[in-house]
């Protein structure tokens, strides 16, 4: 049974991100979200107007799509059309939804805790380790290699993280231990962590499910995922007062606002704060006539 062949338009999206060495991921949204666009017009998008972006931009509005949604059709529209077609112009016709702002969650020590000592296994018990005890993104865990680990620095390496840059994360002596033990059981030769096929690494949304599956168990009441243990990790660092700026670097950020973040859910710092009433004269009520 042949495959469907691939229009010319779609092969040449993709080698234009190809050559701009887009993540696999990231390629499989701009394809969906152009197609999504495509179906809407009922043709080809390459003839579409500015009148068609608006009209579907009021769609979108009108089909109640999330603002993250509208935002990442927004990326993958202008990418299609200022690249692709050479139509940049057409750019400015799409329009950006705010983000509702919510605070992170994070689980407290204990729950942290909990939860690695749940995990289904010394592979899963080890990668769980890995997102909170290094701060990694769940694509940097899953794409850890064997040979990133260097214990004699204490270092792991990370490869082409976010941003397609190598940078290296914070090995500690708990995760160390961790480590080893799994490797001792499980022998992994190139991925630390592999899949199903042992050539292959885990996927992300492998890991994904685990970790809420394992919250679930625990009946931990919170949105819990593998960059939950990430956020984690920071929070729990700027509560034991790290320097936020060491934070950043071992959480791979380019900006320090991005890290900055966490100061709003980390509820040790605020309780250490005193407010500037508490430095006013003790306020008492007036003592009521009699």
């Amino acid at each position: 049974m042949s495959e469907t062949p691939i229009s010319p338009l779609r092969a040449r999206m993709i080698e234009d991100m190809n050559v701009r060495k887009f993540g696999e991921k990231t390629q499989n949204d701009y394809i969906r979200h152009v197609k999504t666009f495509s179906t809407f017009l009922e043709r080809s998008p390459a003839s579409a107007t500015a009148d068609d972006l608006r009209r579907y931009q009021v769609h979108q509005s009108k089909e109640g799509v999330g603002p993250a949604t509208v935002n990442s059709s927004v990326a993958a529209l202008r990418f299609f059309f200022r690249v692709t077609l050479d139509r940049p112009e057409m750019g400015r016709y799409l329009t950006v939804v705010p983000l509702p702002e919510r605070l992170r969650t994070v689980l407290s020590q204990e729950e942290v805790a909990r939860l690695i000592e749940a995990a289904p296994g010394v592979k899963y018990k080890a990668a769980f380790a890995a997102a909170y005890g290094a701060g990694l993104r769940v694509s940097e865990v899953v794409y850890l290699k064997v040979s990133d680990i260097d214990s004699n620095r204490i270092l792991l390496r990370i490869e082409q993280g976010k941003g397609k840059k190598d940078r290296h994360a914070m090995l500690s002596p708990q995760l160390l231990l961790l480590l080893r033990d799994y490797w001792w059981v499980a022998k992994p030769r190139t991925w630390l962590f592999p899949g199903r096929d042992p050539l292959l690494p885990m996927t992300t949304r492998q890991l994904y499910r685990v970790v809420r599956e394992t919250a679930e168990a625990l009946e931990i009441n919170k949105r819990v995922s593998p960059n939950v243990l990430r956020h984690s990790f920071a929070t729990h660092l700027l509560e034991q007062g790290t320097d936020i700026r060491v934070i950043q670097v071992l959480m791979g950020h380019a900006k320090l606002e991005t890290t900055a973040i966490y100061t709003t859910v980390a509820t040790k710092v605020l309780q250490k704060v005193t407010s500037p009433l508490d430095m006013l004269t003790p306020l008492r009520p007036k003592t009521p006539p009699k």
